[in-house]
């Protein structure tokens, strides 16, 4: 058994449950770490869990944990992160349609929350390992792809979580040179947060969690630490800023 391990953060998400199994069967003597608000494993290829909150003070316990645990940090996932409520809290259609904690709660959970995990995890990733962070973006959260408008808050949320990657990434080519940042637009998948836009999807344009993960996993393996950050799709094709 290697000291090697891989951290998987918002693991109860339908493409974090398909990735753990898939990186659990590609690497066997890896330790695999799932961090959800759930008390117990999203998975049964999960080797050692943690509930958090997600809470300044709890991401910093959890990190404090990883670290003192010792492993070489081979890959850290972030899948966290909010487009609808549910109830009454959707995409804006129009100006008129932004309201300030619709917006903010956006902009906790899609920019800040990778970032206060980026910041906790930094002493447990940085070293000789070489680890690839990877967090959800979305391809809408580009600014000079942007040709129709509208979804204000989530566009922002992610075109704003992109520019705090490529800041960390400046960053990091100089203070931990085995990280290699990773934004990831997954596609439409076919999750809770997708399925109320999923009606004009084209079929073979809505994938399957599996899918996705199994995409993503082959993005992180063949993604060298090069002092950028990636900013890609489900394809590994560049996005625009």
């Amino acid at each position: 058994m290697t000291n090697l391990a891989i951290i998987v953060i918002g693991a109860s998400s339908a493409i974090a449950r398909a990735f753990v199994k898939i990186q659990a069967r590609h690497n066997p003597n890896v330790k695999v770490i799932t961090v959800s608000r759930q008390a117990k494993e999203t998975s049964q290829a999960s080797n050692l869990h943690f509930q958090c909150d997600y809470s300044k003070a709890q991401i910093r316990q959890v990190a404090m944990h990883i670290l003192e645990l010792g492993f070489e940090v081979k890959s850290v996932s972030i899948f966290n992160g909010l487009l609808h409520d549910e109830i009454d809290k959707f995409p804006e259609k129009k100006l008129e349609d932004i309201d300030l904690d619709y917006s903010m709660a956006l902009f906790n959970i899609n920019t800040m929350l990778p970032m206060l995990w980026l910041q906790a995890l930094l002493p447990a990733i940085k070293g000789k390992q070489p680890c690839i962070v990877t967090a959800l973006s979305a391809r809408v959260g580009s600014i000079s792809d942007n040709r129709i408008g509208g979804w204000y808050s989530y566009r922002s949320s992610k075109a704003a979580l992109n520019m705090m990657f490529k800041s960390a990434a400046v960053e990091l080519a100089r203070r931990a040179k085995n990280v290699k940042l990773v934004l990831f637009h997954p596609g439409t998948t076919d999750t809770p947060l997708s399925k109320p836009f999923q009606a004009n999807v084209p079929e073979d344009k809505l994938f399957t969690p599996e899918f996705v993960a199994n995409q993503l996993s082959g993005i992180i393996a063949n993604s060298p630490p090069d002092g950028t950050v990636s900013y890609v799709d489900w394809q590994n094709k560049p996005i625009e800023w």
